[in-house]
């Protein structure tokens, strides 16, 4: 006699993505449960409540288009979005969704035992006092940038003062935003200038004694643009939101700014200095997605935007020695993710704002009193950890999944990464992967992107239903054509020739030394073209039974 399952579904994570996919499989008719690890909704912004945390993309196209009461109900009060703001927004989507009933929270999953006999997918917690749950399909929805990473640091635990990783910042008991902590006449530190850093460093320097920067490896930052949100702008945002809609669908990376198509070295240097000097006030990723079509491809092109940049980072630090240390030299514009920025690089004229440069110097350990470089001891009352996450796989990786015949998802990535359109892996049948390695939603604007993939999903999922399917496996084949394809389309980039936590490299983690193919960096329109070959063909590629 089989076993069956306790649910038809689950779906681990109750970020943006995990809600809206077991809301979907619930109004299908699926017998679902959603399981959560905290306390709570909301994924990374639930967890990231530090100060200055908030979107870089436009507060109108971040969030959830498939409501027309909560598009019409909803006022953003900014440009872009601050955390509170889109926490509290994630609260009412859940509302409406009536979401919360179908989930478990505090229960952090650890396990994951595919059982073939039974064809169902056995869940076990970290949790002692949580029964394991089974499930037909499993649907994990666990984030890219969701696994917190500490430096490789000796002495950490020894500091005596107050130390904080910014993805674990201590929550407002009676808001949605940080606790209100206060840096008065304190030393503090910053470790890490990637998007996290930059924010918090804005943030700091307002309030604390002394802030220290530790830099090792700078970033090309642009201004963010933000502002007020006004009522008519609003208004008008509300008229024509299908609009945004469509023109996201087809970009690059899920956001309003569209390439121009046209060669930077083609366009006279007196016009494309005018336009890149708009493009970079913003607003948004003006810069980054919205130049000209050949600057993250070609290096002549590349090497021109970046020395703008640089020259922009050297008119706004007043000490030229400082604004050198703000500059990149491992990469250039675009080749990492772009941190937006408010007058950050002016906080570096601040009296109370110092650099410590770890070219040339390095921390040798943390200390009781604080920070120890060859250099000598920093000593500080707080220390902030902006060092980001276990990116893209990291999560995954955590949890000891195990698909057919025993085989670890862990050790098949450590071989080489292969999946078919960032959903799933040959051997782990059932098992469904949303905003993961290789997801049309990875490298782009998550909520929207990630929806168009979910959307896809449900489609297949109300397929399985019609036809009785239990058993739903990717084929070997069609997961090394789609992960050559994503690889050719990476490998364009000179992003893809980068190492940065978009290639899979993260000198914080023992053997992530070498770059890996974990986005799909051809764009909306393409990854849509794709999976809807795939569903014209009667879902070819995979294996239905």
């Amino acid at each position: 006699m089989t076993q069956e399952p306790d649910f038809d579904a689950v779906v681990i994570g109750a970020g943006i993505s995990g809600l809206y996919q077991a809301y979907r499989l619930r109004e299908m008719g699926y017998r679902v449960l959603g399981i959560e690890g905290s306390d709570d909704i909301g994924g990374v912004w639930h967890h990231n409540r530090y100060p200055g945390c908030r979107t870089d993309s436009e507060s109108e196209i971040y969030g959830y288009f498939w409501n027309d009461q909560l598009m019409q109900e909803w006022n953003w009060p900014e440009r872009f979005a601050a955390q509170p703001d889109v926490l509290a927004y994630l609260h009412r989507a859940a509302e409406i969704m009536d979401i919360r009933k179908d989930y478990l929270f505090n229960a952090k999953v650890d396990s994951a035992i595919w059982d073939e006999k039974n064809k169902l997918w056995k869940l076990g917690f970290v949790q002692p006092d949580r029964a394991p749950v089974t499930a037909r399909f499993v649907f994990s929805a666990l984030g890219p940038l969701s696994w917190p990473q500490m430096p490789k640091i000796p002495g950490i635990h020894t500091f005596k003062g107050e130390s904080i990783h910014t993805a674990r910042w201590p929550r407002d008991p009676n808001g949605f935003g940080p606790a209100p902590l206060d840096f008065t006449g304190k030393r503090v530190a910053v470790i890490g200038v990637g998007s996290t850093g930059v924010q918090v460093i804005q943030e700091m320097a307002k309030v604390a004694g002394h802030l220290t920067v530790f830099v090792r490896e700078p970033n090309w930052c642009t201004p963010l643009g933000n502002g007020p949100m006004t009522q008519e702008r609003m208004d008008s945002i509300k008229a024509n939101y299908h609009e945004f809609i469509a023109k996201c669908d087809n970009s690059l990376a899920g956001y309003r700014h569209e390439f121009i198509p046209q060669n930077l070295f083609d366009v006279p240097k007196e016009e494309r200095d005018a336009k890149l000097e708009e493009l970079y006030q913003g607003p948004g990723f003006s810069l980054w997605l919205g130049s000209y079509q050949d600057v993250l491809s070609d290096p002549d092109a590349n090497k021109y935007v970046s020395e703008f940049v640089a020259n922009k980072i050297r008119q706004r630090v007043k000490d030229p020695r400082i604004a050198e240390i703000l500059i990149p030299k491992d990469h250039g514009f675009g080749m990492k993710r772009v941190p937006l920025e408010t007058n950050y690089y002016e906080v570096y004229n601040q009296d109370n704002v110092s650099v410590v440069d770890l070219h040339a110097t390095s921390i040798t350990r943390i200390t009781p009193e604080g920070i120890e470089t060859t250099e000598g001891l920093h000593e500080f009352d707080v220390i902030i950890y902006a060092t980001g996450f276990d990116a893209i796989k990291g999560a995954w990786n955590h949890i000891d999944i195990r698909g057919t015949e025993g085989k670890s998802l862990k050790e098949e990535w450590d071989k080489g990464i292969k999946t078919y359109m960032g959903m799933q892996c040959p051997g782990f049948p059932n098992f469904f992967m949303l905003v993961g390695p290789q997801s049309g939603a990875t490298f782009c604007n998550i909520p929207r992107c990630s929806a168009l993939a979910i959307d896809w999903l449900s489609e297949m999922m109300i397929y399985a239903k019609k036809n009785g399917v239990e058993r739903i496996e990717a084929e070997v084949e069609a997961a090394e054509a789609f992960t050559a394809y994503a690889a050719k389309l990476q490998n364009k980039l000179l992003l893809g020739q980068t190492n940065s936590w978009f290639t899979g490299v993260n000198q914080n983690i023992e053997g992530r030394d070498k770059r890996e193919v974990l986005l799909f960096v051809g764009g909306n329109a393409r990854f849509r073209a794709y999976c809807d070959d795939v569903r014209e063909r009667d879902y070819a590629g995979y294996v239905m039974s």
